[in-house]
Parts: C-alpha cells; structure tokens; sequence
C-alpha cells in the first residue's frame, strides 16, 4: 500500500499536511508527487519533503495509482475538467478533499465511471490531530477503500459513511466543529479574565482544560454523559455551573447551529454543482 504512486493535485496547507502525515507513517517519498500553478507553493512543499512536483496536473495523473484532489472547491471544476481525459485513460482512485462537492457532479466533471472516493477532513488535520469522514462510490474496490483510509489516518481519524447524504451532517458537526470548541474556549478565558485572572492564566488554563476533556474523552470506554456525571459532584461547583448552562438552552442552540450549518452545506454544494 505504501508503495502506491501517488499524486495530489493542488499544494496547499492540507496537501502539505497529508504528505507529512504519509511520509512520516512510513509511505516512501519518492512516490509522492504534487502539482500546483503556484511555484512558491512548489518550493515551500520541497523545502519540507524530498517530493516530486510539477506545474503541470496532467502529467502526474497519467503516472499514478491515487490522485487526491486538493484544490479549492471554487476551482475543482475547471480542474476536474482538465484531468478528465488523463482519469479516463489512466483509471485511477481519485480521492477528493474539497468540501461541499458532490461525486455526481465529480463524476460528471471527470468523464464518469471513476473509482471516486469523497473525504471531509476538517483543519486539525494540520496538526495530525483531523477528524475525516470518508464516503466510497460503487465503482471503489475494498483494496482502493483502504488505500483512502491509510491516506486520510496519516492526518488523524477516518471513519467511512455509508450514505454521501450524511456528508452534510459531517460538515455540520466536525467539518464546522473546532470553530465551536474554539468559541467555548474563547468564551471560557474571557470569563476567567471577567472574575479577576489574567490573560495569560485564563488562556492556558481554557487551552489545557479542553485539551485534558478530549484525552479522557478520548481515552476512556465510558460515553461523554457517564464522564460528565462522574466529574460532577452532587451539590458542588460544576453542577451549579452546568445548571446555568443547561437553564439557558445549550443543548438546542447546538442543535440549531449544526442544523444551519447542515442547510448551507446543502445550499453550497448546490451551488458548486451547477454547471
């Protein structure tokens, strides 16, 4: 699997991500090529990693296995168009990472018949920390499947949906997600600044305290609840605060926001689908 030839089309901070995510879990460099119209991009990406590039996308489609789409949603159009004839002949698992785009309408860009795999990462990729939902089309094998995945778990979890339908909900809750968290951590400092703590203590200790939740969260067999009422003593301090919480309708303003954010991701890959 490591030893796929492998193209990414488009070089900026998640292809940069995903190829050290793949270089550092062991997949040879010299199989790894990327293009992109931007030189600097280019140079910065080799200053980093012994990578082949090229300006030109259509050369390294026609010498790969895997072909990840990484390019904006705004131009994975005319892109796809480009690469159309290149896919067609050369047939390969084509991965894309542009958000909102649906695979009938890459499908439709790229000739059609593709072996199309379509992955929401969200940005703690960056950080080999992401979250990406994977969605296969019919024509993917099980060996292609778990080429996706190899790629996408060098830059965190990946998890497959049965429907692309629920990409949207993905979008909602993990794709749009560490803005929420982040808000929550924003809100928290600022607090702690409002009852006398200084910026610094009141930024580390937000940082840290969701940092320390998501490692028990994520490191424990007891759901988020069970954790929840374990570190909430009867009486005490956080069962005030999280009254507080619970009175002034948290929970359904998630609900809310996720809905909203779900109905313009629906709206947007309407809107990027039109051609």
């Amino acid at each position: 699997m490591k030893k796929t030839q492998l193209a990414f089309i488009g070089a900026g901070n998640m292809a940069r991500s995903l190829v050290g995510g793949l270089i550092a879990d062991g997949w040879d460099a010299a199989l790894i090529s990327v293009s992109d119209p931007d030189e600097a991009q280019l140079a910065a990406l080799r200053s980093r990693f012994p990578v082949h590039t090229e300006t030109r996308n259509r050369e390294l489609v026609e010498s790969s296995e895997v072909v990840v789409l990484a390019v904006k949603p705004q131009v994975i159009r005319e892109v796809a168009r480009d690469l159309a004839e290149a896919v067609q002949t050369r047939r390969p698992l084509v991965i894309s990472v542009a958000a909102g785009v649906r695979a009938a309408d890459l499908q439709r860009w790229l000739g059609g018949n593709c072996a199309l795999v379509r992955c929401m990462p969200n940005t703690p990729a960056l950080v080999q920390s992401g979250a990406t939902a994977l969605f296969a089309t019919e024509t993917v094998s099980d060996s292609q499947k778990d080429v996706a995945e190899s790629i996408l778990r060098a830059v965190g979890l990946a998890l497959w949906i049965e429907s692309e339908d629920l990409m949207d909900a993905v979008t909602a809750l993990s794709g749009s997600g560490p803005a929420y968290f982040l808000l929550v951590m924003e809100a928290l400092q600022e607090a702690g600044e409002a009852l006398g703590l200084s910026h610094k203590t009141a930024h580390l200790l937000s940082l840290q305290t969701a940092f320390g939740a998501a490692k028990m969260a994520l490191e424990s067999s007891e759901d988020v609840a069970t954790l929840r009422q374990q570190v909430t003593s009867p009486g005490g301090t956080t069962e005030r605060a999280l009254a507080v919480l619970e009175d002034g309708g948290l929970r359904e303003l998630f609900n809310q926001a996720l809905t909203a954010a779900r109905d313009r991701s629906r709206e947007l890959a309407e809107q990027l689908g039109a051609a």
